[in-house]
């Protein structure tokens, strides 16, 4: 009889300076066979039988409403309880899912996971590596592992490390157990990309810990900084069956990271909104692609200021895109005013920041009534710059996103997208890539955010202090 391991969970990240709290129609749900598909492989080749649950997963932005995330967490048990005897569960979350009223929302999901399916099943999960772990995530779990890049490209590898652990314990019989250990550094994943030093460094080694005796799996997390909880930490994590080997790798990586925490910078030119802009407009080459980075919503920004537009018509610059500010009356405005039209059109702040709006006089260049898939986006024009109008949030960082609109990235002067670092599809055509250190909710100074309830001493909110390294065990470790 096949051996069943049931894979699904919730994936999101939540900045607790966003205004936004998010609801249940900014989640998509994989279910059964979108979520079945790319573990099928991994599954016949170990005879195992999946079990798809389901996986939530939502655009980073602000907490989880309570009833929201409640109402996934009893569809979750209720899936599990239907899906009969299982041997083990293959959890893919995120980290950094902060939920109104409660600190460690991933520990909550998990326990109750491991209390529908008892002390026998093996679970593993899944994270992005700029998810906070506690120690009531790791006492709950016997394999974890997170991704090894940002911007991220190893995300279904990483799926397919923790299903591959968890089968294997499975099918063997040999449970392994966690070790961790928490750095007290917190760092914007723009500082910290794995593209860029140190962290290229740091990332490079997680293959070569792996084969070390008694090591299945090293990870190294950056933690995420824009929610202002006691959980937010870096950390590394290893999962592994020799309880001396994991705590060594631990204690090997989390030095290795606190070594290097000075190091951490920006991989591109970064400076001011108006400094940045004034590098684009002496810029003889192109396309000049700047990051709007405090507005980023992949990161958690409400996506809907336009400080960074309003400081660019202030300059002659033409040929701008500008992708996108996210204003659904405005889009609605615009496309029933329709192409062509000449209109007064107030842009920004829709969605709850505390930008002002803009009143712009526009002609209607574009309306695209569902543009990948993504809903209404408007591309409006004043003078030399276009500006993406859309009705949802949503990130501009595929070469099909700008397409779908008429747009070609190459052809442009200048491109403003709100990102933090650039895509990959983004970062080989930016010629220079630039950074607005803008305002948001996932602004980038760090220093002078609110920080009321994250652990002390943390790295760089308070400097000057010493720190060693205290691996930590899952309970549930049997050796």
């Amino acid at each position: 009889m096949a051996r069943r391991i049931a894979i699904g969970g919730i994936h999101t990240e939540c900045s607790t300076y966003s205004p936004l709290v998010m609801q249940r129609e900014d989640f998509a749900v994989a279910r059964g066979d979108a979520l079945r598909e790319a573990f099928a492989p991994a599954a016949e080749a170990a005879g195992i039988e999946l079990v798809p649950l389901f996986h939530a997963n939502a655009l980073p932005g602000g907490p989880v409403a309570r009833e929201v995330y409640d109402a996934f967490k009893a569809e979750f048990l209720t899936a599990l309880a239907a899906a009969g005897p299982l041997d083990g569960v293959c959890l893919l979350m995120h980290g950094a899912v902060f939920v109104e009223g409660m600190d460690d929302a991933e520990a909550d999901w998990i326990a109750a996971v491991r209390d529908a399916v008892g002390e026998d099943c093996i679970i593993g999960a899944a994270y992005d590596l700029h998810g906070n772990v506690s120690q009531a995530i790791v006492d709950q779990l016997d394999a974890f592992t997170a991704y090894r890049t940002a911007p991220h490209i190893d995300v279904r590898e990483t799926h397919l490390r923790a299903f591959r652990m968890v089968a294997n314990a499975v099918v063997t019989g040999v449970r392994p157990g966690i070790a961790w250990a928490p750095v007290p550094v917190l760092m914007p994943g723009e500082r910290t990309s794995t593209v860029d030093e140190p962290a290229r460094a740091l990332y490079a080694r997680l293959p070569e810990v792996d084969r070390r005796e008694g090591v299945l799996d090293a990870s190294l997390l950056v933690g995420y900084v824009w929610a202002d909880e006691p959980r937010g930490t870096a950390s590394a994590v290893v999962t592994g069956t020799d309880a001396d080997a994991m705590a060594t790798a631990a204690s090997d990586l989390a030095t290795a990271y606190w070594d290097e925490r000075a190091a951490f910078d920006f991989g591109v030119t970064t400076g001011p909104t108006e400094a940045m802009l004034d590098l684009a407009a002496r810029s003889d080459t192109g396309p000049v692609i700047l990051a709007d980075s405090g507005d980023n919503p992949t990161g958690g920004g409400v996506g809907d200021r336009t400080d960074v537009l309003a400081a660019l018509l202030r300059r002659d610059i033409d040929n701008v895109l500008v992708a996108g500010i996210a204003d659904p009356a405005a889009a609605d405005t615009a496309a029933k005013a329709g192409e062509g039209a000449t209109i007064t059109l107030a842009l920004g702040g829709a969605l709850g920041s505390d930008c002002p709006p803009l009143d712009l006089q526009v002609e209607v260049h574009r309306v695209v009534p569902d543009a990948n898939g993504r809903g209404l986006q408007v591309v409006v024009r004043t003078g030399g710059v276009r500006i993406v109008v859309t009705a949802r949030r949503c990130p501009f960082h595929n070469l099909a996103d700008f397409a779908a609109l008429g747009e070609e990235v190459g052809a442009l002067r200048l491109l403003v997208v709100k990102s933090g670092y650039l895509s990959p599809a983004l970062a080989p055509l930016a010629n220079p890539a630039l950074m607005a250190l803008s305002d948001g909710a996932v602004n980038q100074d760090i220093a002078g955010l609110a920080n009321t309830r994250r652990r002390h001493p943390s790295y760089p909110f308070q400097t000057g202090f010493d720190w060693q390294p205290s691996p930590a065990l899952s309970r549930r470790f049997p050796g």
